[in-house]
């Protein structure tokens, strides 16, 4: 594999990483991790502040202690020199020459440990401050960042763009799409029954030929009874009534005479009507 390819691809991972990155990354932890860490560092940089003090401290004893016994070894020279021991003198100060040269070189390490103290102890307090204002700031950013959030949340909400409304929106959509779909076709299916194109199975809206012969001849007679209504408007105004009933009348007679001719049966017998076809 070239070169150019690991190039590619190392970039192609970067890439992907960075971006992944930036999804999963949250300012607001970030930010609290930064502060945790200052605040180790401070907590480090206080603990070496307390070691040099306690260093600083126990030298400050065995200065003490060295200049008790040196200034013991001046009082026995100067005892053995008025009791006319000169050599018992000259050993005391021997003695005590010798833990002047200790106090000195732990003099000089004092006063190191002690600029070395102030050293620390006047950045530990800066560290004390910068850390004081990270966290000030460091809420006020959270605070904000939050807010913002909140607010963002609310605009694409109200403007449909979020996730959750778009998933709401698509449901209410796919809703509409169908209950659309059902009315149109029950609205299909009620127009083939009225044309007669379904028929219903159930045989609950359909009529037998009887029924529907019986309801011809009916609408038959009130078309008959509303022509002969018009025409009597037209023809002679108030006789208009009478002579409907006349020709009511007339139409029952010649019902009566065909019935006499056919058969000579009495007119109060009904009809009878053969059922099987």
């Amino acid at each position: 594999m070239s070169d150019g390819i690991m190039k590619r691809m190392g970039l192609i991972f970067k890439s992907k990483a960075n971006k992944a990155l930036d999804r999963a990354e949250d300012p607001r932890e970030t930010l609290d991790y930064s502060y945790q860490k200052q605040l180790e560092l401070l907590q480090k940089v206080r603990r070496g502040v307390a070691d040099v003090a306690t260093s600083r401290k126990r030298l400050e004893l065995q200065l003490t202690q060295l200049q008790q016994q040196s200034s013991k070894y001046e009082d026995q020279g100067r005892k053995a020199l008025s009791l006319g021991r000169e050599d018992l003198a000259r050993e005391a100060l021997t003695r005590k020459s010798a833990m002047q040269s200790q106090i000195n070189d732990l003099e000089v390490q004092y006063q190191q440990l002690q600029a070395e103290e102030e050293k620390l102890t006047l950045a530990s307090q800066r560290l004390q401050a910068k850390v004081d204002a990270f966290r000030t700031k460091k809420e006020t950013i959270k605070a904000t960042y939050t807010a913002a959030q909140a607010q963002t949340r609310i605009a694409e909400s109200f403007s449909g763009i979020s996730e959750e409304m778009g998933d709401v929106g698509l449901a209410i959509q796919r809703a509409e799409d169908k209950t659309a779909q059902m009315q149109a076709r029950a609205g299909a299916i009620d127009e083939l029954l009225a044309s007669g194109a379904l028929d219903d199975s159930s045989g609950l809206g359909r009529k037998d030929d009887i029924e529907a012969e019986l309801e011809r001849v009916a609408g038959g007679s009130d078309v008959e009874l509303e022509l002969a209504r018009m025409k009597a408007e037209l023809g002679g105004g108030s006789s208009g009534p009478a002579a409907i009933e006349q020709g009511n009348g007339g139409a029952a007679q010649q019902g009566g005479q065909h019935g006499g001719q056919q058969g000579g049966a009495p007119q109060d017998t009904p009809p009878t009507i053969n059922y099987h076809k």
